[in-house]
């Protein structure tokens, strides 16, 4: 997505950056495991094809995925970063040399809301190109689908996860990161720890679903904890959908 083409987030475990041209050969060694294909719903590519991939969903507006950096890499040192308002670009060498280890997307079905009233906006132009021209009650059913992944086997288990769908939570929609998270009101979210630039998307966070295999026991615990609650089981796929619920 061109939204993101720039943006960096950072949180205390994890550093977001959109997916560039010099992330295709790791995501391409990723994608070969057949677990992690079945996993993701992908299909084999050819490295070429990868490449081609990365180019369409860097322009795509549907489309908004984000690497996922540690800020941990395997020898345990943690990497030292400017503190806000200083903003880091996806080439920053302060970032260049952190493992990657996942990615995290949002696919976005229909026209947001918020957009509905911008007639003849560029940003309902690049939506509707992308998603074809919708029904009204297309509109009326927008959602916006989240996936994660933590590709690299060493580094799951360690909250990175959480934190990475915080940070795009919040960016996504332009709530504070810790709206998602069902700790006490007070306590402080892994990823409040420095501030996220603002996006332009704003998505309502009810308008936030996820689909899981319904075995896939870890991943549903997980998306608890960000305040998504079950709310279709589709048994013909074997998964369930889940949305976000705001808490009052």
């Amino acid at each position: 997505m061109k939204a993101n083409t720039d943006t960096v987030l950072i949180g205390s475990r994890v550093i977001l950056v959109p997916y560039r041209s010099e992330h295709v050969p790791k995501y391409h060694e990723w994608m070969l495991d057949e677990e992690l294909r079945s996993l993701t719903a992908s299909e084999p590519l050819s490295l070429e094809e990868e490449y081609e991939m990365q180019e369409k969903w860097q322009l795509d507006e549907d489309k908004l995925t984000f690497i996922i950096l540690s800020r941990q890499s395997k020898d345990g040192t943690t990497a030292e970063l400017p503190e806000p308002p200083t903003k880091l670009l996806p080439t920053d060498d302060l970032i260049a040399g952190l493992p990657m280890v996942g990615d995290v997307n949002i696919f976005l079905h229909g026209v947001p809301p918020h957009l509905h009233q911008q007639k003849g906006s560029s940003a309902v132009s690049d939506v509707s190109a992308s998603v074809g021209q919708q029904e009204e009650s297309d509109e009326d059913d927008f959602h916006a689908e989240v996936e994660i992944m933590i590709a690299e086997s060493s580094f799951r288990r360690k909250g990175l996860a959480i934190e990475a769908l915080q940070l795009m939570l919040g960016y996504a929609t332009g709530q504070p990161p810790a709206l998602f998270s069902t700790v006490l009101p007070g306590s402080r979210s892994p990823a409040t720890a420095r501030s996220i630039q603002d996006s332009r998307l704003k998505i309502p966070p009810e308008c936030l679903i996820t689909r899981i295999s319904d075995t896939n026991f870890p991943s549903i615990r997980l998306f608890e904890k960000l305040g998504f609650e079950i709310t279709k089981r589709v048994e013909v796929f074997q998964e369930v959908e889940m949305r976000f619920k705001l808490r009052l």
